[in-house]
């Protein structure tokens, strides 16, 4: 084949680009690229393509979603409704509005979220690298967002610099009863740190649409009753899905004509 789609289960690695004789262009239908070796395709001068801009209003709107369902402990209210009880008094919650959002990661889903975010009432911090200029929200140092943050949303990709990133010191340095909402990478977030930081109150809920091991097998964040998550749905629509299809198809035959 001249050409390999791939979603985000599939690993192309050295061993598959190698067995590709006649592969030109490797497409990857969506915005990581941590399955695909690209340094083993460069090697062989093969082309990579991904469709960073097809699911970044997708993700930001779960990014949303959960920053509300753990403001107001809508899956905890509902588990409580399915049990037979009536609980008004147990789910008081806080409003969005006034409060600040920490956005970690100023690309075209960070920009997308802290525009839903500013329309709320919410006023937003954003860190990204050097000399990047966030479109909405201003701009700070990550010790800054963490500091003053309420919510905190993380939008980067999972690299050696930021693997981890929020560990035992990161969470130490939170305005106390933080709310965490990871729908980038697992392994951004050190599961068993903020495990820790939940338990002593530091970190008051967590929403988590990605794990450092997928599927998951470690439920242990979910004997806390202060953590919702979801099985990396965040690109999961109809609307995402289909413009990553499109989109993907139009990069490959771009790449295959020299286009790109």
């Amino acid at each position: 084949y001249d050409a390999i789609i791939v979603r985000s289960a599939t690993k192309v690695t050295a061993e598959v680009i190698n067995a590709g004789k006649n592969l030109k262009v490797i497409g990857r239908a969506g915005v990581g690229l941590d399955n695909v070796d690209r340094k083993a395709a460069e090697a062989r001068g093969i082309k990579v393509v991904n469709t960073p801009e097809a699911t970044s209003i997708s993700v930001a709107e779960l990014a949303l979603g959960l920053m509300f369902a753990c403001a107001r402990s809508i899956p905890q209210a509902t588990a409580s409704l399915r049990s037979g009880k009536w609980e008004k008094k147990a789910f008081k919650g806080i409003e969005l509005f006034g409060k600040t959002l920490g956005i970690i990661g100023s690309g075209r889903i960070g920009t997308e979220l802290a525009k839903r975010a500013l329309a709320l009432g919410m006023k937003v911090l954003v860190n990204d690298l050097p000399g990047i200029q966030p479109q909405y929200g201003e701009p700070c140092s990550l010790d800054q967002l963490l500091a003053k943050s309420d919510f905190i949303s993380l939008h980067i990709p999972k690299t050696p610099e930021t693997y981890h990133l929020l560990n035992k010191e990161a969470f130490a340095k939170m305005k106390k009863g933080v709310i965490i909402i990871n729908c980038a990478r697992g392994g951004v977030i050190d599961e068993a740190a903020l495990f820790e930081a939940i338990q002593s109150g530091q970190v008051a809920a967590a929403a988590l649409d990605v794990f450092e091991e997928e599927p998951l097998k470690d439920f242990r964040l979910f004997s806390l009753p202060q953590v919702i998550g979801t099985p990396h749905i965040g690109a999961q629509t109809k609307e995402g899905q289909r413009r990553a299809g499109i989109q993907i198809a139009e990069k490959v035959r771009d790449a295959l004509k020299g286009a790109i």
